[in-house]
């Protein structure tokens, strides 16, 4: 192909492409400084320059290299540009300064790479630049015609004219259409499914059939209704490809590459599953072929082993979970070529499971209603799950789970394990289907697996009523003695796990069914519970004590208190245990102050026995705890004698209320250490516990409170835009959000600490009143503003609930100014105008009416903010209306299948909300007012959806 530009250009850009992927960051950085200076220079020469080098570059690396660069540049801010919000049609970027004859080159030069590459990874990376380049053309007007026509023609590519290149450029073709769906938008449906099913039943390449079913995936992603309806034959050949693959898992692999058929399916499995969440009902009338073949792969194959023989008693089975004959010498413990293989062929075949069992279980969290209709396909699910929740990883000794330490972060095992993501699967059946479909199959196998004589089973058979609970509660309560009276022996159970388990089953429940567990049987699991505080095992104690938080957060106070004595005990003997204390475990004396702090809580004064033997311990943790290590030991003592303080009240606490406020004032100033970043959320909160518990003598300690609590709640969103190829995902804390077009990342951890500021105000406030006063003024001035801080619900709902503390706090200080009353009404009034959240809307509502009542009523309020107000509400009526009617529209027009009216009715319920909050102010103003019979005619809009059955409405959760 003749060259684009000048030999000098290209002999240039070689060296510079060369220097960029030395190791070398001093060379790498001039040739990226070098690459900015010509782009600044002659973007259109380097670019296409560029573009030449990725057909005429000697190696691989260099051509894929040349392309992602590309994709890179092209789409960066313009040099000279400050990038800035604005809608992505409205985005200067350097694609956007090209002239039409340098994109009709780049174009051609691209698509000559296209059809004329080699090697398949450096045709990927060409896939990905000219599928950016033709959705950001299209995006601007500028159809890629020739891309399409190019893209069909390759999809005919035949092994007797193009030989081996014949399969790869038909899978590029599909690619292109995976990535580009919109080239295919605008032709007859006919014939783009015939070109896809062309592709999905390629007889030649299983890497053709799997690009097929991209572009069919991304295809029917796109389509409108009526495309969607009239392309449901394509339903078939896709779903074939997977059938096929099922039948060929013992074969010889398909493709031509090192990868087994069993990666093939997984890949299929996972494309498709992205269907199952947007498009669920395409696959209704298959579900009872799909179970033809899918209980085969989710379960686990069952393997006896050889059979013993007179002759060979004790055959090896060549399987590490089995024990075989005594042999000497004994067997080298290297890994043979053989058992990589046997490794990898089983951690495939693990992978093809999880990859069959998230297709079905995104299906049914899609459509409950419609897999519930199909016979064993609930069924079969919870068989998997249940069975691969026991498949833990024979190399996991018991010694090594016992020395480590749960409180540190959470290993890969814990949460990303076969056995813990079968657990959330069951967790989400149960969730998606309810109890009436989930409980009777678990609880056909569940019995039995508490009396096997694998632990692991008994093990599963726990996590999995822990898992359902959530799920199936409104059913499970009718059984829940049964269930009960399963767990309850386990925790004598010989394996430790297994009584660990029993711990998080009873915690888990406790949570699930709040209050009617603990109600019916506070005595059957205090006895086990309570004991389960003396286990030899520091995991299993740590882990009860951690299940009585949950049991004592739904508990009755009269129902702990007969337990409180032997409770309170054993804590404080894994707090500070009498033996040799340097043995003992931190984790473990973090978890007994924590469950001590939320026995005090549930107790309340009653634990005012306990505290002269608590709260010095407590003191002592604070005086002495320094160092990383001890950085949540300290935390959790704040915490719990910030509670305790509460629960035993001022009378008790005053003593020691001076030596807790001196060492909190010592943690405060003291210089706080990078890696401790819990210091500050459990500092604030253990000063707004000491200001709960002291009332009104906290007053004296608001200077030292107040500066840095303020300077929190002010702090402005920390906001990071990100370019084309960064992600939030690089980064921990942060979240991303999309505004005007352009994605940014939210510091999540600065908006929860503003958040908390609030939150603490509010304490200080209304537990101070009048005495809150100094601080008035710059506490209002902060809080207004943040009515409309969209970045953090938290923040806005505190704000608002603020307002009318603040407002009583002046009037009873005489403080309050006039000028004060009118920012706050303007603000409220601005904020119930323009407000779009109906959950904050109702809020905003609440919180008006009584800021108008602490003020005397609506007599004191000028016609300027009533009239305002009026207005707003008129605003908000016509909005709401407006709302419904289009839903009620919409609703007409899709068949009952394709609209969800449970989500329908979750909004329009929490619209009913503030429609009734408004009738509230309303009714303040005039008990007859006009705009009453307009919320009423508002909400009569809505759509009548709750008279269904209590019960299948419960298991709609």
């Amino acid at each position: 192909m003749e060259s684009v530009v000048p030999p000098q250009i290209t002999a240039e850009l070689t060296q510079i492409l060369s220097n960029l992927v030395l190791g070398d960051n001093e060379i790498r950085s001039n040739a990226e400084k070098a690459v900015n200076e010509r782009l600044t220079a002659t973007p259109e020469l380097y670019l296409l320059a560029l573009s030449q080098f990725a057909i005429t570059a000697d190696t691989e690396v260099m051509r894929s290299f040349s392309l992602v660069l590309l994709r890179r540049l092209l789409f960066r801010p313009a040099p000279g540009t400050t990038p800035t919000p604005a809608p992505p049609t409205a985005r200067t970027t350097l694609y956007d300064h090209l002239s039409h004859q340098t994109l009709a080159t780049l174009e051609r030069l691209l698509l000559f790479s296209l059809s004329h590459e080699t090697s398949a990874n450096v045709r990927r990376k060409c896939v990905d630049t000219i599928c950016d380049l033709a959705n950001q053309g299209m995006l601007r007007g500028r159809p890629w015609h020739a891309l399409q026509a190019q893209a069909f023609s390759m999809t005919h590519a035949q092994s007797s004219e193009r030989g081996e290149t014949a399969p790869g450029l038909r899978e590029t073709a599909y690619r292109v259409f995976a990535g580009c769906p919109n080239l295919v938008m605008d032709l007859q449906v006919d014939a783009v499914l015939g070109v896809f099913q062309r592709g999905l039943q390629d007889q030649e390449s299983v890497e053709v059939r799997h690009a097929a079913l991209l572009a069919s995936v991304a295809y029917l992603s796109a389509a409108d209704a009526a495309q969607v309806a009239q392309s449901m034959s394509l339903m078939s050949p896709m779903l074939e490809t997977l059938y096929t693959l099922s039948n060929s898992l013992a074969q010889p692999a398909m493709g031509t590459t090192a990868h087994s058929n069993s990666y093939y399916l997984s890949a299929f499995l996972s494309d498709l599953t992205t269907l199952c969440s947007s498009h669920p009902l395409l696959f209704a009338p298959h579900l009872q072929s799909l179970l033809s073949f899918l209980p085969s792969i989710i379960l686990p194959a069952l393997d006896c082993g050889p059979t013993p023989t007179v002759g060979r008693p004790f055959p090896n089975s060549g399987s590490s979970s089995r024990q075989g004959s005594f042999v000497f010498p004994p067997p080298s413990s290297s890994t043979t070529p053989d058992t990589q293989d046997e490794d990898e062929e089983r951690d495939e075949r693990s992978t093809l499971r999880l990859s069959a069992l998230e297709f079905m279980i995104s299906l049914t969290e899609s459509r409950p209603s419609m897999v519930k209709k199909v016979s064993g396909w609930t069924e079969t699910i919870v068989r998997a799950c249940l069975e691969g929740m026991g498949e833990f990883d024979e190399d996991e000794s018991l010694d090594s789970w016992l020395k480590d330490d749960p409180s540190s972060n959470a290993s890969p095992a814990d949460t990303d394990s076969a056995p813990a993501l079968y657990e959330q699967a069951i967790d989400r059946l149960a969730c998606a289907l309810g109890g009436r479909s989930v409980l009777p199959p678990a609880f056909q196998y569940i019995p039995s697996m508490m009396a096997s004589y694998d632990w692991r089973v008994r093990h599963a058979g726990l996590m999995a009523i822990a898992a359902i609970g959530e799920g199936t509660g409104r059913v499970m309560q009718k059984e829940l003695g049964k269930v009960v009276d399963l767990v309850i022996p386990m925790f004598a159970d010989s394996n430790p796990r297994v009584r660990y388990a029993a711990c998080q089953c009873v915690g888990q429940l406790c949570t699930d069914l709040e209050e009617i567990i603990q109600r019916r049987y506070h005595q059957q699991l205090f006895t086990v519970l309570i004991p389960s505080l003396d286990d030899p095992e520091p995991r299993v104690h740590a882990h009860a004590a951690a299940a009585l938080i949950n049991f004592c957060e739904g508990v009755e106070r009269e129902i702990l208190l007969p337990y409180l004595d032997p409770i309170v005990e054993r804590l404080l003997k894994l707090l500070n245990p009498s033996a040799d204390p340097s043995n003992a475990k931190r984790y473990v004396q973090e978890q007994a102050i924590t469950t001590l702090a939320m026995v005090a809580d549930a107790s309340e004064v009653t634990f005012g026995k306990h505290y002269p033997t608590i709260m010095p311990l407590l003191i002592n943790v604070l005086r002495n705890a320094e160092g990383e290590d001890y950085q949540k030991l300290r935390v959790k003592a704040m915490e719990c004698a910030g509670l305790i303080a509460i629960a035993v009240g001022p009378e008790v606490f005053r003593p020691d209320s001076q030596a807790l406020v001196e060492l909190l004032m010592r943690i405060q100033q003291s210089p706080t250490e990078p890696s401790d970043t819990q210091l500050s959320h459990y500092l604030i909160a253990t000063w707004a516990k000491v200001c709960q518990a002291l009332g009104s003598e906290f007053e004296p300690y608001l200077p030292v409170v107040m500066p840095s609590l303020l300077s929190t709640a002010s702090a402005k969103a920390d906001l990071s835009l990100y370019g084309d190829e960064e992600s939030s995902d690089d980064k921990d804390g942060w979240e991303t959000i999309v505004m005007d077009g352009q994605t940014y990342g939210i510091k999540t951890s600065s908006m929860e600490e503003k958040c908390q500021a609030f939150e603490t105000l509010v304490i200080y406030c209304s537990t101070l009143g009048p005495r809150f006063a100094p601080y008035l003024s710059q506490t209002l001035e902060v809080t207004l503003p943040c009515l409309k801080f969209y970045f953090h619900e938290g923040v806005r709902e505190a704000c608002a609930m603020l307002i009318p503390m603040l407002l009583l706090c002046g009037k009873d200080s005489g403080t309050l100014t006039n000028q004060m009353v009118s920012a706050t009404f303007q603000q409220l009034i601005n904020s119930i105008s323009s407000e779009q959240d109906a959950t904050f809307l109702a809020s905003l509502y609440k919180y008006f009416t009584e800021t108008v009542r602490v003020l005397g009523g609506p007599e004191t309020l000028s016609p300027q903010f009533s009239e305002g107000v009026m207005e707003a509400t008129k605003r908000q009526l016509t909005s709401l209306a407006d709302k419904r009617k289009s839903r009620a529209a919409k609703a007409q027009s899709l068949s009952s299948a394709d609209f969800d009216r449970e989500d329908l009715a979750l909004v329009e319920e929490i619209e009913d909300y503030a429609l009734e909050d408004m009738a509230k102010m309303l009714v303040t103003f005039d008990p007859n007012h006009t705009l009453l019979v307009a919320v009423s005619s508002v909400r009569d809009l809505g759509f009548n959806t709750y008279d269904s059955d209590e019960e299948e409405g419960s298991e709609a959760l």
